[in-house]
């Protein structure tokens, strides 16, 4: 996404971030960017050619959210345009005058908004109308997104027409080759080196997942003292490495499940291999199907799985698993299942 932004903002695009998080309100984070932006190709070049009144409306208009009472508002100065709580017409309005900015002055406008997972339906179905009326009038708007696989589900559900709206492209654990140049031309620049057999057992480990490269690498850089790093350097650091993934990255995802997700979590662990059906998960658990679907749609709401098919569930990381099984919970839990 950073990459992608900097590529954008070397093009002349204006952009601006957005982490979309579960407890933070997105809509009035897009209302921020708007502002942002409306102020922006307010003092640029190419706007000066229109009259002034125009000018100054659009540098003082103000795009504002309230949360508590779910309004939209538009303000010009001190006078109030409207309120309202028709969360999609209001957020149409906003891109389509925002749109209408950024055709005029010939500078197109990009929101790069990750975490997409966490948006709520009505505020993904809001931005999704909004942007289909802002490309329907041919303004320069554009949205760059990153999520979790539900995301699929996710926007099919809101509007039919998304699929046609957006490309998709599926970031998944890097091929050899990719992986492999995400580990040497890193070192490369502090002139250190891998042999042949460092680097495939780093792959072997770290199933190419880019995070877990980054992390590896890291601590077998801060292990290491000469400058060619061996398969003996990566062995000795394997320990060190699932040790700062259980206590953080696998941590944080386990500690926001509840105990019945966790139940349900250990059940698919202890089908052995991935992904596996929701009728195994079920046995498991000794209950019938319909009684762990809560589970199911709370586990994939927090990102935690997702379906890979028809009734078949994996996990959204690689190596997820692995921690599970070092749980003393769940340990536990497969004592009391035998």
């Amino acid at each position: 996404m950073n990459q992608l932004q900097k590529i954008a903002e070397d093009k002349g695009i204006f952009c601006k971030h957005i982490e979309v998080e579960e407890r933070n309100d997105f809509i009035s984070q897009l209302a921020s960017c708007s502002q942002a932006f409306l102020r922006r190709i307010s003092m640029a070049e190419n706007f000066r050619h229109l009259i002034q009144k125009p000018l100054d409306a659009i540098k003082s208009l103000v795009v504002s959210f309230d949360p508590n009472e779910n309004t939209f508002s538009l303000s010009l100065q001190e006078k109030e345009l409207y309120k309202t709580t028709n969360l999609t017409q209001s957020l149409t309005d906003v891109l389509t005058a925002l749109g209408e900015a950024a055709y005029k002055a010939e500078i197109p406008i990009c929101f790069f908004i990750d975490e997409i997972q966490y948006m709520k339906s009505s505020e993904l179905g809001a931005l999704i109308a909004a942007l289909h009326r802002a490309n329907q009038l041919g303004y320069p708007i554009m949205i760059i997104g990153a999520g979790l696989p539900k995301i699929y589900t996710m926007l099919s559900e809101e509007k039919s027409y998304s699929e046609r709206l957006f490309i998709y492209t599926e970031i998944d654990s890097l091929e050899a080759l990719q992986a492999e140049a995400a580990i040497r031309k890193p070192a490369e620049k502090l002139n250190v080196t891998y042999t042949e057999e460092a680097v495939r057992k780093i792959i072997e480990v770290t199933k190419g997942y880019p995070f877990f490269i980054q992390q590896f690498c890291q601590i077998i850089f801060q292990n290491t003292e000469h400058k060619e790093i061996n398969i003996h350097d990566v062995n000795d650091s394997v320990a060190s490495f699932f040790k700062v993934l259980d206590k953080g990255f696998f941590r944080v995802r386990y500690e926001r499940c509840s105990e019945a997700d966790k139940k349900f979590i250990f059940a698919m662990v202890s089908c052995g291999e991935l992904p596996c059906t929701i009728s195994n998960i079920a046995k498991a658990m000794k209950k019938p199907v319909n009684s762990i679907s809560t589970s199911r749609a709370q586990l994939i709401n927090k990102g935690i799985i997702y379906s890979v098919k028809y009734k078949e569930l994996d996990f959204t990381v690689p190596e997820f698993d692995g921690f599970i099984k070092r749980l003393e919970e769940y340990q536990e839990w497969m004592k009391e299942c035998e």
